[in-house]
């Protein structure tokens, strides 16, 4: 967690890969901790074709199936198919966008939004930007991408940093 937490948290991201890797991680995590994902990341790598939505909007049904029957990953199957149609939908922001992250980063101005919190209990568990966020992705078919997962994937790809004050 802390190798996470001070070399990948909050750093900003403009590669489309890893902003599919963090939603599909992300929407997993939905009612758990981070670290359980964390521990299970490298498996979800595998399982999930390193995060290729090409590949991933191509998962059959029998291969769905396969995949719940993995312990090394969370077993929901709402989580695993919201997998698929967020990769399908992901693909279709691509189309329009040019990519995901020409998309995503006019959420926050093109910037990250930098605070400067003191304690975690300053951290908030969503914004203005992570609802806007979310509607628009659950508009565009996206799943298990509310609120507070849009803020929780916000800070993981540094589009806000809410690194508390001292902290690095």
């Amino acid at each position: 967690m802390i190798a996470y937490h001070d070399d990948e948290w909050g750093q900003p991201v403009h590669d489309d890969r890893t902003f599919f890797e963090f939603l599909i991680l992300e929407g997993a995590q939905a009612g758990l901790s981070w670290s359980t994902i964390l521990a299970k990341r490298e498996r979800y790598r595998t399982v999930f074709a390193s995060f290729e939505p090409k590949k991933v909007a191509r998962f059959t049904p029998a291969r769905l199936e396969r995949i719940l029957c993995d312990s090394g990953i969370v077993r929901n199957r709402a989580k695993v198919e919201s997998a698929v149609r967020n990769a399908r939908a992901f693909l279709k922001v691509q189309r329009e966008f040019g990519s995901f992250d020409a998309y995503v980063w006019r959420f926050v101005g093109g910037k990250p939004i930098k605070t400067r919190r003191r304690t975690l209990h300053d951290v908030p568990a969503t914004s203005p930007a992570a609802e806007a966020l979310s509607k628009d992705l659950r508009a565009r078919g996206f799943g298990f991408v509310g609120p507070t997962i849009c803020y929780a994937f916000m800070q993981a790809v540094g589009m806000v940093d809410d690194h508390l004050v001292g902290c690095r």
